[in-house]
């Protein structure tokens, strides 16, 4: 297993490789987030716009603007809050092919606190026309979503967790850009997951197995377009869902599955998210915690959501 920002960095590598127009544009926060050995392969394909994120975001509409492919790289918080303007107009008005991976979305901000935590990037994001969204839950996954967003034209905004991630996926994975994984099957409740919360959800299945229910899990990592196909068969097969999210329960994964359901095969959604709640200092196991994020709570919505049918 390896660090997710190291997996970024060789991904992003690669698809430079293959693509001489792509290129890296930080924030100061290139050693933060593992975008550094990029110089030693591409010197002069690398930049730095230093503390200034609304003139990084403004710089590769520009470059993109010209054939570039830039790929913005910053925290979460400032990946989406700080650059939404230059991220709804310069980028998506403007149609430009730009690049944006936010690192420590949510809870994972860990030590820097409640203002380093992004409970609303998705809700900011998935609001703005033609911005594609997605996050990996696994090394895998990453290292084929890095190769598919660069392929892509268009505007694309990817959360990132750091850090090491337990794997989800074996090594026949296949990447596809709109199109939800089904991880486990199931006819009792469907576990609608993203990102950190696709383990969780795995290691709820087993419990909620233990107790004789029969858990569908279903990884969404594109969260914008959303597949509604995916989302409307589980809904009709299991007749209940349970949503997990890195993230408010308002304007996220929880709200982009209700609009689905309520158009196409109306069921009930019992949240696991963040509930309308500020972030704070905290580790990760205890975050979790604090904020429900974990696979007891996964485990507690199922039941409720099966009592519930």
């Amino acid at each position: 297993m390896a660090e997710m920002r190291k997996v970024m960095c060789e991904s992003i590598i690669e698809e430079m490789k293959k693509n001489d127009k792509i290129v890296v544009i930080n924030s100061d926060l290139g050693k933060a987030n593992g975008t550094l050995p990029i110089a030693d392969v591409f010197p002069d394909r690398l930049f730095d716009a230093g503390v200034a994120e609304q003139n990084m975001a403004a710089v590769a509409a520009g470059m993109a603007s010209y054939g570039m492919v830039p790929i913005i790289n910053s925290f979460c918080a400032f990946a989406t809050r700080r650059i939404c303007d230059q991220a709804a107009i310069s980028i998506a008005y403007a149609g430009q092919n730009v690049k944006i991976i936010g690192t420590d979305p949510g809870i994972t901000a860990e030590l820097n606190g409640g203002t380093h935590m992004t409970f609303e990037d998705i809700a900011v994001m998935r609001s703005i026309p033609n911005m594609v969204i997605m996050e990996p839950c696994d090394e895998a996954e990453l290292r084929q979503m890095i190769a598919a967003m660069c392929e892509y034209e268009g505007p694309v905004y990817m959360r990132l967790y750091r850090k090491v991630t337990e794997p989800v996926h074996g090594e026949d994975y296949r990447f596809r850009m709109g199109k939800a994984d089904v991880l486990k099957e199931g006819r009792d409740v469907s576990v609608i997951c993203s990102g950190i919360l696709v383990q969780e959800a795995l290691a709820a299945e087993k419990e909620l197995a233990a107790k004789g229910i029969d858990a569908e899990i279903i990884n969404i990592h594109t969260i914008k377009p959303i597949d509604r196909k995916a989302i409307v068969d589980t809904a009709r097969k299991t007749g209940v869902l349970v949503t997990a999210e890195n993230h408010n329960i308002l304007g996220g994964l929880r709200s982009a599955v209700a609009e689905v359901v309520t158009e196409e095969s109306p069921v009930k959604i019992y949240p696991v998210g963040v509930n309308n709640l500020k972030g704070e200092v905290g580790k990760l196991a205890y975050l979790k915690e604090q904020f429900g994020l974990t696979a007891g709570a996964i485990v507690a919505a199922a039941e409720k959501a099966v009592a519930g049918k």
